[in-house]
Order: C-alpha cells, then sequence, then structure tokens
C-alpha cells in the first residue's frame, strides 16, 4: 500500500480516537458535576470549563478530606437544632451561625476555607447536588446584610445550609468516592468471573480427555 495512504489512515484513526476520548471525557464530567458543569463550562466555554473543572478535581485528591468520627458528627447535629430553635426568636443570628456551622463542618472534614469561590470549587467535586445551595443561601446572606432580605427569605437560605449541612455529615463516601468504589468492584467482579470461566473450561478439557 502507498505509504502516504497509511500515513493518511493512521492519521484519521489517530483523530477518531482523540474524538472519542474527548466524548468520553466530557461525558463523564458532565456526569460527575450535573448542572456545575453546565455552568463552568457556559462561563469559561467547553475547553477551559472542562480543564478548570479537571484542575479542581486533582486539587481536591491532594486535600485530606475526610469521613467524620460519630462522635463530631453527633456534636455537629445537635449545634443545628440549636441554630433552628435560634430562628423563632432571631432569624438573622441563625442565618449567620448555619454559615459558620457549614464552614466549622468543612474545616473539620479538610477543605480549607478560604475565599468563597475556592469553596464553592472545591465542594463541587464531591459534592456537586448541593454547590448550587451554597451560592443561593450566600446570595441571600449578603442580600440580608443589605438590610434587603425578608424572613421568608431567611428562611429558604436556612432550608438551603441545612441541605448543604445534610451532605457534608455524610456517613459514608461521598458521591464520587462511592462511584469509585463501584467502579473497582465492577472490575473485580469481572475479574473473578474471568478466573472462574478459564478453570471451568480447564475443567470441562480434562473430563473429555481420554
Amino acid at each position: 500500500m502507498n505509504p502516504l495512504v497509511i500515513g493518511i489512515i493512521v492519521a484519521a484513526v489517530a483523530v477518531i480516537g482523540w474524538l472519542i476520548w474527548q466524548q468520553q471525557r466530557t461525558q463523564k464530567l458532565r456526569t460527575q458535576y450535573a448542572t456545575e458543569y453546565d455552568r463552568t463550562v457556559n462561563e469559561l466555554g467547553r475547553r477551559r470549563g472542562e480543564a478548570e473543572l479537571l484542575h479542581r478535581q486533582e486539587r481536591v485528591r491532594r486535600l485530606n478530606i475526610r469521613t467524620l468520627s460519630v462522635t463530631e458528627r453527633e456534636r455537629f447535629v445537635a449545634d443545628w437544632r440549636r441554630v433552628q430553635e435560634l430562628f423563632v426568636d432571631d432569624p438573622d443570628g441563625a442565618v449567620t451561625r448555619s454559615q459558620e456551622l457549614v464552614d466549622d463542618v468543612m474545616r473539620a472534614r479538610g477543605y480549607p476555607i478560604m475565599d468563597f469561590d475556592r469553596q464553592i470549587a472545591d465542594l463541587s467535586v464531591d459534592h456537586p447536588r448541593v454547590v448550587e445551595n451554597y451560592r443561593v443561601a450566600r446570595d441571600i446572606a449578603r442580600k440580608h446584610s443589605r438590610g434587603a432580605a425578608s424572613t421568608e427569605d431567611l428562611r429558604q437560605a436556612m432550608v438551603l445550609y441545612r441541605d448543604l449541612f445534610e451532605d457534608l455529615l455524610e456517613t459514608g463516601p461521598s458521591d464520587a468516592v462511592r462511584e469509585r468504589v463501584v467502579e473497582q468492584h465492577v472490575e473485580r467482579a469481572d475479574a473473578i468471573d474471568e478466573v472462574s470461566t478459564r478453570r471451568r473450561i480447564v475443567d470441562t478439557d480434562r473430563e473429555v480427555r481420554p
């Protein structure tokens, strides 16, 4: 075959392979980040947006994120009950304390408490479902600081903080960690099935031999 033709075929195969890999990466990121994927890509464009999401994963992977102990979890749950009771007489103070309590849980789990955008980015890796709640609740808190938030706004902020708080208090691994564990179990099960199949073939071959 003509070397030029071979070169063209190889290049075409490489391009197709790259496109397939890129589609798979996009689908994986979209599945993991959900609406956070759309938000980031809309802000930065697909290439820069996906690079940002991958960068978040690498950064969080280097953090020492841990699951809370039973004692810590019970203490935080008791703290949250007191915050909810506070809302009846002091909605302003309850919302402020809710935000502080979320920061306390993040700090206890190993998330760095820095600027808000960094906190959002770090949370989005393993807690994409509730990260938008954090944005909305913080916006309400800022609105309240300007004297423009109603009691209903503050109640909504409490609900959003509670959802985030409960997600951070998970007793098991996060969704992303669970997904990785499931993948490992599937791979292990496939390997076991393959070994079992080979053993059955060998045993069958031994039985039919004279």
